[in-house]
């Protein structure tokens, strides 16, 4: 989020579950509807999300001609299965076929690159499942990794290979092609490495699920040649929700739409250096203020009620949770705690997260809906209301 306008779609405690009966509300516009409209074509290769329990929330009524890959998170790998039902589907119909999905979406990918007419503008969006749980990849790329003895870490890395050499095959159709000189490709993970899954975000703090900088401070990497110098490099904070207001305006697409934008156009900090258009950035905010962050400049504020700590202001003894407050250019590993130092910095950051906590929507996706209770998964996910 940029700061500037409200959480609005209920989803800042969690994910969209296998379970769930709401999606990305339909009154948002896609940034495939967006560019649709402009003349591309837009295919997804890989992970939705974004909610299945009807078609209205599919990937093909949301602005993408193609699709082909999974509607949930955390699918087997080779199975191509969530809790029992098939999660793999092309242009809404269920695809029974073996392999590992890393290597399926990358040889998709490759196809459609090499079939596509340059004359078409392209947005082909390729998320893959990879490094996600369950841990499983290839045999021939966990022997490459015997050596570590952390046995998730092995499995980890290999997974992580096997993506990059996806990643390298599609690169390599686009400048087989002839369009790598004409395309814009962007590459970024969605949060920090999970420890409990062998990654190691050092010497940044914690991993994901967690709002320290090793949860939510990820490396991108962004190509486009006469356009980008290589190897430069940009340090100045960004949010993801920038990508959607800076691809539209390089690709000629209005910016005009029903609901608010959240990100801010960043291509001249991308391309040129320039300042970061934030001067804030809030990085979540959890009902009651139970948890949360943000950051304003150099400073950024972490709650979380649910440990012991200095009692949070404005709330009762018994809501007391910790608080701190660290100077994160200085110190990005958030070793040191200032909020003692700095009281009124404190009640600053405080008083924004209260102004953005009273504008949130009421979670859809709250902890107890992670109970499933008599919920049976379908056969085939994305068919069971139809």
């Amino acid at each position: 989020m940029t700061g500037r306008y409200p959480i609005r779609q209920g989803l800042q405690v969690g994910v969209v579950w296998p379970s769930a009966q709401f999606g990305l509300p339909l009154e948002e516009r896609t940034l495939s509807q967006a560019l649709k409209k402009v003349g591309y074509r837009t295919i997804i290769l890989g992970k939705w999300h974004l909610g299945e329990y009807k078609p209205e929330y599919l990937p093909l009524q949301r602005g993408f001609d193609y699709h082909y890959g999974h509607y949930l998170g955390a699918i087997d790998y080779y199975t191509h299965s969530r809790m029992g039902g098939l999660d793999w589907h092309r242009n809404g119909q269920p695809v029974r076929e073996e392999g590992y999905t890393t290597n399926l979406l990358a040889a998709e990918a490759v196809k459609i690159i090499t079939k596509h007419d340059p004359a078409q503008p392209l947005f082909l969006y390729v998320p893959f499942n990879a490094v996600h749980a369950p841990l499983q990849a290839p045999q021939q790329y966990i022997d490459r990794y015997k050596h570590i003895e952390n046995k998730k870490r092995s499995i980890y890395a290999a997974m992580t290979t096997c993506m990059d050499d996806a990643i390298g095959r599609t690169l390599e159709a686009l400048e087989k092609r002839g369009m790598a000189k004409d395309t814009l490709v962007f590459f970024a993970s969605d949060n920090g490495g999970p420890n409990r899954n062998g990654a190691n975000n050092d010497p940044l703090r914690d991993g994901k699920g967690s709002v320290y900088e090793g949860g939510i401070r990820v490396p991108a990497v962004a190509r486009w040649p006469g356009h980008l110098k290589a190897g430069s490099v940009v340090n100045e904070p960004l949010h993801i929700v920038d990508l959607y207001p800076t691809l539209l305006k390089l690709a000629g697409a209005s910016l005009k739409q029903r609901m608010p934008l959240d990100g801010l156009d960043a291509w001249p900090t991308i391309a040129q250096g320039s300042p970061s258009p934030h001067t804030e950035i809030l990085h979540n905010v959890h009902p009651g203020l139970t948890r949360g962050a943000i950051r304003r400049g150099d400073w950024k504020l972490v709650i979380q009620r649910e440990q012991a700590g200095t009692r949070i202001e404005g709330k009762k003894k018994k809501s007391a949770g910790l608080i701190e407050l660290f100077d994160i250019t200085k110190d990005p590993g958030e070793t040191t705690n200032l909020a003692d130092n700095y009281p009124v910095k404190v009640k600053e950051l405080m008083e924004r997260l209260k102004f953005y906590e009273k504008q949130a929507l009421p979670p859809k996706n709250k902890a107890k809906s992670r109970r499933r209770g008599n919920f049976k998964a379908p056969k085939v996910w994305g068919e069971r209301n139809q």
